[in-house]
């Protein structure tokens, strides 16, 4: 399972918004709720002892699991957002209380209409909170199945205009509901790449909050462009763009497919160890971010993820308790560099820095915190040392950061499984104002052929050439698991980690980042630029291969950008 995926943080703002309160018990609120909708209708010239009985007890029944429902919901905040003991039972009853209430309204529509006054954009808000279930539930479990169906649910609610009615009413309040149901089904078309309907949304998004802002001359007017903003400055990140015949662009998807990772051939000796936990950390200021999800972030999120399949498969999946005994943690790093604020006559796991955790430092009198003592190590820096304690089992490092060196310099004390692939820590001139739009390391591992192109200096291919890169690409990956397994000195943790699909991925990717960096010419002006790994590979047998340089050479040759990389790589080392 992925962890890390932000939770999304909309404008509250507004002339009626207000913190969530405590979830308040269904018994206290059943009474008043079916009392108030039945005095409605003697209000309305009918009288109570006139309503049937069924119809008494269908308003009833409505309103309780309406009740039980906002309960129900409202308690997901205050699960742990990590571990999995507590939610999937938790979660398992509030999806059943939505299911029912969802099949009450279907069944009972016209009760509902007439004795309850049950309006549409009620009915959208409880189809928008069961997509907001399984879009949690994603976040939870890093299935994708899940995203699908919180993309139906959604797609229900824009296509039924349930919410269409909200703008003839004065309530500020319900308008609010609607932007935010808005921003929701953003999120989740960017995660599952309908770029397509990602558009309309926006187009829609930002003709109802102008709509917002000119009736209720509201505060959050400057939140809500916001939003607008990084919405499309997230749709413009990527460097490159696959076009079709017609110049529409290829949207491309970057999770496991089952052609994506080399297969492990005959004669290949690996460990059985599986990722079974990834930890998602992401704290670049510059970056392009949507709903708190760094471009970054995103990317590795859909590098440790598969294709959707059927939700049925994956529901009759047993939910795992506690990790196997066989089991990898990945540890994911993209944030800024934090360097060592002065020598240190000692060179231990706190000395040589690490990345910053916290943006927001205290500030006393103007100065930070952290300066006040040059002495003291910085409280807000992830340090390897602080790792440590997660080595007593394998572990899988990922830095990205200006100080990625830093973890360079780990000590395995239990003898476990443990590898840090370690991004270049600067970028040649030319590539650096690029840095907002995410960083060119995570980008080879998610899209490793939209980095060649980036790095080679293109910006558009027709999709044709694209499909015939891609497919030299597979051949270029299952060399490189050839290499790496075949290899004599290489250190054993490499090949324990090689058995998973998604960490093979990886491995083969970092593998060709730097050897494709290592070839480049801007690149080679300082090492640097070049990624690394604890522990360190084998150089001759792996990122300078003259088998594996030939390759790149000839990618190089199919894209005619040759000249780019330099011919005779080894005899300059």
């Amino acid at each position: 399972m992925v962890r890390g995926a932000a939770q999304q943080r909309l404008p509250r703002t507004g002339p009626a918004s207000r913190a969530p309160g405590p979830a308040e018990k269904p018994c206290r609120r059943r009474k008043p709720r079916t009392e108030f909708a039945l005095k409605e209708i003697m209000s309305s010239g009918g009288a109570e002892d006139d309503i049937p009985q069924a119809e008494r007890k269908t308003v009833t029944d409505f309103c309780y699991l309406l009740d039980k429902s906002k309960q129900l919901f409202n308690g997901l905040r205050d699960l742990p957002q990590y571990g999995q003991k507590q939610w999937q039972s938790y979660f398992g009853r509030t999806f059943d209380v939505y299911t029912k209430l969802w099949k009450f309204q279907q069944q009972h529509r016209q009760v509902l209409d007439n004795r309850y006054g049950l309006k549409r954009w009620q009915i959208g808000e409880i189809a928008s909170k069961i997509g907001q279930l399984y879009y949690h539930y994603y976040l939870r479990t890093s299935e994708t199945s899940y995203l699908n169906e919180a993309f139906s649910f959604y797609s229900a609610i824009r296509q039924r205009s349930y919410y269409s009615q909200v703008n003839k009413e004065d309530r500020p309040e319900l308008v609010v509901k609607k932007l935010r149901y808005y921003a929701r089904f953003i999120v989740v078309c960017l995660l599952l790449n309908k770029m397509d309907v990602v558009k309309d949304l926006v187009k829609e998004l930002s003709d109802e909050i102008e709509d917002y802002t000119h009736r209720f001359n509201t505060e959050d007017q400057v939140e809500w462009n916001l939003v607008l903003q990084e919405v499309a400055a997230f749709i413009e990140a990527d460097p490159v763009m696959v076009l079709n015949d017609d110049n529409t662009i290829v949207i491309t998807s970057n999770r496991l497919s089952e052609t994506g990772a080399p297969l492990l051939e005959q004669g290949m000796i690996v460990g059985q160890l599986a990722l079974a936990d990834a930890l998602i950390i992401g704290n670049c200021n510059n970056q392009v971010k949507f709903s708190e999800l760094t471009i970054d972030m995103f990317r590795m999120l859909q590098a440790l993820e598969r294709e959707p399949m059927n939700l049925a498969s994956q529901m009759n999946k047993p939910g795992m308790q506690e990790l196997p005994a066989n089991s990898v943690l990945l540890i994911y790093l993209s944030a800024t560099g934090v360097f060592p604020s002065g020598r240190s006559d000692s060179e231990g796991p706190y000395d040589f820095g690490g990345v910053l955790t916290n943006s927001n430092r205290d500030v006393i009198n103007g100065d930070a915190i952290h300066k006040r003592n040059q002495s003291y190590k910085e409280m807000h820096c992830l340090h390897p040392g602080d790792l440590y304690p997660f080595t007593r089992k394998p572990l899988f490092i990922i830095v990205d950061s200006s100080n990625s060196v830093a973890y360079k310099n780990f000590t395995n004390l239990f003898g476990q499984p443990l590898v840090c692939l370690l991004s270049p820590t600067a970028y040649p001139k030319a590539l650096q104002d690029q840095s907002q739009r995410g960083s060119l390391f995570t980008l080879f591992l998610n899209n490793p052929l939209m980095a060649f192109l980036f790095v080679s200096g293109l910006s558009s291919m027709r999709r044709g050439l694209w499909e015939k890169c891609q497919d030299y690409l597979r051949k270029i990956n299952r060399d490189i698991a050839q290499l790496l397994t075949h290899s004599r000195s290489i250190d054993q943790s490499f090949l324990q980690f090689f058995g998973d699909e998604f960490l093979r991925l990886l491995l083969t990717r970092f593998i060709f980042c730097s050897a494709t960096m290592r070839m480049h010419k801007i690149f080679r002006q300082e090492t640097r630029n070049y990624p690394e790994s604890y522990p360190q590979l084998p150089r001759d047998e792996t990122v300078e291969n003259p088998h594996l340089q030939k390759h790149i050479l000839e990618l190089a040759s199919i894209l005619d950008v040759r000249n780019v990389f330099l011919e005779n790589t080894l005899d300059d080392y």
